[in-house]
């Protein structure tokens, strides 16, 4: 036993998981630890043998989401047109770790790429069948939007402080007074329908595509029951031209929920670029959000 307590990326290896297996799910402990070529932030992943995976939150602030998609995973998923994750078994603290933790089913696929896809509006209308498939099942008991989905789900005020220290960092960087209408066109486009599951995070990194096409979208870590527009950056963040418009049209949604849409995706952009971080996709998502308001607003 580790008496130390493991927490962050760097503590987390392949000798851990396999103590975990082995103290906790022994009928596993044979089988081979390797880690994921493409691994996330909030987790680390393992694949354990052929067909399992483990993934082990970081930090406590990721760890909420092992209980939530353990619960809802199986519920979600007979509603849902494409693969997500399949929940074997949770496993609980130990050998020094000190989080939830899960085993999963392995999904084959590669993550999203423009060079991996044979058609991008096939796979936009793909994603938004997906998002409406999502919205359309039952919320009862579902988890509220807030915390456990870095409050994804709730209205994008949440994050009013952070945008402005970005607006003010920003000035001569980009064009700040539209970006600032934007923004307060999100702040008042208030929802005020009825809450719907969304995934909190959309993303090329989450979308698994086989043979050119959507197979799976994995990581529900950010998802919830509330206003389901931080399903829309996508739009921005990998799509543009025909295949955005593709993804407008077959999504469906009214134009208040793509005001708060266009919010979330500024937010995000606007304090990763401010860290310096992505610097050149950061500016092209801005460029493409102020563009978007200006014909859409």
């Amino acid at each position: 036993m580790v008496n130390s307590h493991v927490d962050g990326r760097a503590g987390i290896d392949a000798e851990l998981v396999k103590r975990l297996i082995a103290a906790q799910f022994p009928q596993w402990k044979g089988l081979p630890v390797t880690p994921v070529k493409v691994d996330g932030w909030d987790n680390r992943t393992y694949r354990l043998g052929e067909d399992l995976t483990v993934r082990l939150p970081t930090h406590e602030s990721y760890a909420a989401a092992v209980g939530k998609e353990h619960q809802w995973l199986p519920i979600l998923a007979p509603s849902l047109p494409v693969a997500i994750p399949e929940a074997v078994a949770k496993g609980e603290p130990g050998e020094g770790y000190p989080h939830e933790w899960a085993i999963r089913r392995w999904l084959d696929g590669e993550t999203a790429a423009h060079d991996r896809v044979d058609d991008l509006c096939e796979l936009a209308a793909s994603i938004a069948g997906f998002i409406l498939a999502l919205q359309r099942i039952d919320t009862t008991g579902g988890p509220a939007a807030g915390a456990h989905s870095f409050h994804r789900g709730t209205a994008p005020a949440y994050y009013h402080d952070q945008t402005v220290q970005a607006l003010a960092a920003l000035e001569g960087v980009i064009e700040v007074e539209k970006a600032r209408a934007v923004w307060d066109a999100a702040l008042t486009a208030t929802w005020d329908g009825t809450p719907r599951w969304f995934h909190g995070d959309i993303a090329s990194g989450n979308l698994l595509v086989r043979d050119g096409r959507l197979a799976a979208v994995i990581d529900f870590g950010t998802s919830g029951v509330g206003d389901p527009a931080c399903d829309l950056v996508i739009a921005w963040t990998f799509f543009s031209g025909d295949s955005r418009e593709t993804f407008r049209t077959a999504v469906a949604q009214d134009p208040a929920t793509w005001s708060r849409a266009r919010g979330w995706a500024l937010w995000k952009a606007l304090i990763t670029l401010a860290s310096d971080t992505d610097v050149e996709v950061n500016h092209q998502v801005i460029a493409e959000v102020l563009a978007d308001h200006r014909e859409h607003a």
